[in-house]
């Protein structure tokens, strides 16, 4: 019984509690509310004044009077509830009228109906948004002249400052850096002059936009243009080593020829032919410069062969002392004779011999010193023999009866030693050939006063 009245009990204490006395359910935690949610709402009156509306109808259109963005804003107020009708220039302009609505004392609630004006002539970006930039365009036209100003007179200051021709060549070490200096003065003064004018009129967003594209473009063309910036850097450093003078006979690589001029770009030859031969700079920095010029005294050399029979030391002997004998070939550093190879028939003599390009043409020298050392091994007895092979048909076939020189010679009669030969003639001219270096030292005078200047200097050392 008395279980009873209790159960009865509280059934009826359970079913008096109001609904917003029980207790949050456990799966809606009360922490993840928003503070929107967790405020409580604004109570509506159940009266209203009289002329209510119209104060809040008033109050809110003065507020969009004061701003010029609604004033196509149409304002109506029932029962507290604020009706917004008309066009604003941006979306965002939409939600920025409601939420001034609904701060207003008395507004239950904002019906919006507001949309954006998508004319031509509406103030978010047509004729009239074009216009008013005009018009700021207009009112700032002094002050970008002043700017304009001031960037030509800073990069004037760089131009006359470039101009003192007289300094930086003296500063340089030659012509070609003093023309860099200045151009980097140019540069320098003229950037500056742009930065500050456009700080004057306040476009530093710009010249970050400028400098920031500036410098992908400057990867870009860097990366477009590096064989032009190699041959450019190299064109500096050849201008500082100075590895050649004009009309120096050089072989560059494979590329033999005199040198007419070194430019900013490449390096011009003339070949032995009397064609012109243009090496870009950076291949000539690069390269392996074999320089004819700087020594005058150039040896010359040939093989010859001999029978492998003779003495192979008396016609090394012979040709040693023809060669010492010509007019041309110089007596210190002395002609040398090497004995090369045996061959199959013959015995290879290699004959050395020095000359001075002054005096002697190289070519012409070596094919009179071929001329006269041949002629010399003949005339002394020596067979500069053709390959020779010899047949054998099986191993009983007996060896044909071939003589050597000498056992001919025995066997004519001719006992005596061989002749010395009388002294070699020398050919008739060997002076050397100038038709090359002549049109070179041509040419220099014809492009003395050409825009590419020659970047050969005479009174820097060689490297």
């Amino acid at each position: 019984m008395i279980m009873r009245l209790l159960l009865l009990l509280a059934w009826g204490l359970a079913i008096s509690v109001p609904a917003h006395a029980q207790l949050p359910e456990l799966d809606q935690p009360t922490e993840t509310a928003s503070p929107e949610a967790s405020a409580p709402a604004q109570p509506i009156a159940t009266t209203q004044d009289s002329g209510a509306d119209a104060r809040i109808a008033e109050r809110i259109a003065g507020i969009f009077a004061e701003l010029p963005a609604f004033s196509s804003v149409s304002v109506a107020v029932a029962q507290g509830v604020v009706t917004l009708s008309g066009t604003v220039p941006q979306q965002a302009d939409i939600a920025r009228a409601e939420a001034i609505a609904g701060r207003v004392s008395g507004v239950v609630t904002v019906e919006n109906r507001l949309e954006r004006d998508l004319s031509i002539s509406s103030e978010s970006g047509g004729i009239a948004t074009l216009a008013d930039r005009w018009e700021g365009l207009v009112k700032l036209l002094p002050l970008i002249a002043l700017a304009l100003a001031v960037w030509a007179g800073i990069t004037l200051v760089g131009y006359l400052i470039a101009g003192l021709e007289r300094l930086w060549h003296r500063l340089a070490p030659n012509s070609f850096l003093a023309e860099l200096i200045a151009s980097a003065i140019r540069f320098i003064f003229a950037i500056v002059g742009l930065v500050v004018a456009l700080d004057m009129i306040g476009a530093s967003a710009l010249l970050g936009a400028v400098l920031g594209g500036a410098g992908v473009v400057g990867i870009a063309l860097g990366f477009a243009m590096r064989d032009t910036i190699e041959n450019y850097v190299a064109s500096l450093m050849l201008s500082l080593r100075q590895p050649f003078r004009a009309n120096d006979w050089v072989v560059i690589d494979d590329k033999e020829g005199r040198v007419i001029r070194l430019t900013s770009r490449a390096t011009i030859l003339m070949t032995l032919e009397g064609n012109h031969l243009r090496i870009p700079n950076g291949q000539v920095f690069r390269a392996v410069i074999l320089n004819y010029t700087r020594n005058p005294q150039r040896r010359f050399d040939f093989d010859l062969g001999v029978d492998a029979d003779d003495d192979a030391d008396a016609a090394r002997q012979l040709g040693r002392e023809t060669l010492a004998g010509l007019p041309f070939v110089l007596g210190d550093p002395t002609p040398e004779a090497r004995v090369i190879e045996v061959g199959e028939s013959n015995v290879v003599l290699r004959f050395l011999g020095w000359i001075d390009q002054r005096e002697a043409d190289w070519y012409k020298a070596r094919s009179g010193a071929i001329l006269a050392v041949k002629a010399a091994l003949e005339d002394g007895g020596f067979a500069l023999p053709e390959p020779i092979y010899r047949l054998r048909f099986d191993a009983r076939t007996q060896p044909l009866p071939l003589a050597t020189t000498r056992e001919r010679a025995a066997s004519r009669g001719d006992t005596a030693p061989p002749k010395k030969p009388a002294p070699a003639t020398a050919p008739a001219d060997v002076t050397p050939q100038e038709e090359i270096s002549e049109m070179v030292e041509a040419e220099r005078r014809q492009a003395k006063g050409a825009s590419e200047k020659d970047l050969l200097d005479t009174s820097r050392p060689v490297e």
